[in-house]
């Protein structure tokens, strides 16, 4: 394999890993504000889930079934949108402790007969962007291609503009981010010839529209030298980062463009912000993984993660996968995955997340 194929390949493991532990350093704080949060968890940000180890929520789950149907059908993006379905289907039968209002709604429409390509919701909440990383360091050497499978990646779930707009924007940075150094203006000049593509309808449109200005904001901030925090603060969002993905992406893309090449202080920057940590975590530790790959992730974050199947080495192979297959490469399907294991594991994690939301509950306020 060449030396770009062994880069990608080294990209698109860093990119899942980075997700992965994003999500699982993120889930502890989610749904607590940032004044809070810093008075329950004080001192280095470190896997807080279950005594010191870290479990991974639905954020690393789509993440690994997006590349596991890319790994099937990395060439037909109506293949990959089927096939993403039905995995999205399994899923929720086996009863996940965290799934998003839109993405269960699309998904009981999947499992009343309705084709992939209309069984998506109006909303534009965060969950293309979660599983937007991967396509983006997959397919960002291919524009076209890229864009028909974060097109059905979406609409699976979201029919919303802005979810796409959203899912470009975490995509391009992904992929952007193996590159090297990036300016916003470089990626907001590169982010305009995905926007022209897009159906321009007045929904679109406005989408878009808004979404500039966000990222004029995003510029200013940063000529500005402004914190994260700061910038939050600018949005409205000084209690937490919501999962609408005009309030998730602009954050993440902040703190990446500030931390490009340091993982560890972009994912403590994030979660110190609150609010929907374990995905705004997770999204940026998808962009930012792929720029440093496994190498540039704390090895006590990796180590710490106590979870099945999702773990570690699962995400590699996957990661194998993937690498092999969008380059037509014959490759073994993902590992079938036992469904009653899989709800058994799902119970146990449903637990343990109560259990700390209870603690959650006792001081300090």
């Amino acid at each position: 394999m060449s030396q770009d194929n062994d880069r990608q390949r080294e990209a698109l493991q860093g990119s899942l890993l980075g997700l992965m532990v994003g999500d699982a350093i993120g889930l502890p704080c989610e749904g607590i504000g940032p004044k809070r949060l810093a008075r329950l968890f004080p001192g280095p940000l470190r896997h807080r889930l279950l005594f010191g180890k870290g479990m991974v929520s639905d954020d690393s789950e789509h993440a690994a079934m997006t590349a596991a149907a890319m790994a099937r059908y990395g060439s037909d993006a109506d293949q990959f949108a089927r096939n993403l379905a039905w995995r999205l289907r399994w899923w929720l039968a086996r009863l996940p402790a965290g799934v998003g209002l839109a993405t269960g709604r699309a998904i009981i429409k999947l499992w009343l007969g309705f084709p992939a390509r209309r069984s998506g919701v109006w909303s534009a909440g965060n969950g293309p962007a979660m599983r937007a990383p991967i396509i983006g360091v997959a397919l960002g050497a291919e524009p076209k291609r890229l864009l028909a499978y974060l097109r059905a990646s979406t609409l699976l779930t979201h029919r919303d503009p802005k979810a796409l707009v959203g899912a470009i924007a975490a995509a391009r940075a992904a992929y952007l981010a193996v590159q090297g150094q990036v300016e916003i203006a470089s990626y907001k000049s590169d982010l305009q010839w995905f926007f022209a593509q897009l159906e321009q309808s007045k929904e679109t449109l406005v989408a878009i529209s808004e979404f500039n200005a966000l990222l004029e904001s995003l510029e200013l901030a940063l000529q500005q030298g402004l914190s994260p925090a700061q910038f939050a603060q600018q949005l409205g969002l000084e209690r937490g980062v919501t999962g609408y993905m005009y309030h998730t992406m602009p954050i993440v893309l902040y703190v990446w463009l500030q931390h490009q090449h340091d993982y560890a202080a972009g994912i403590a920057q994030i979660v110190a912000l609150g609010g929907d940590t374990d995905t705004t975590a997770a999204i940026l530790g998808g962009i930012l993984g792929a720029g440093v790959g496994e190498k540039g992730i704390p090895a006590s974050w990796l180590q710490g993660i106590r979870d099945w199947p999702f773990n570690p080495d699962y995400f590699r192979g996957l990661a194998e996968r993937v690498a092999l297959a969008i380059h037509e490469e014959k490759t073994p399907p993902a590992p079938l995955l036992p469904g009653p294991l899989l709800l058994l594991r799902n119970l146990a994690f449903l637990v343990i997340v109560l259990w700390h939301g209870f603690r959650r509950l006792a001081p300090p306020y």
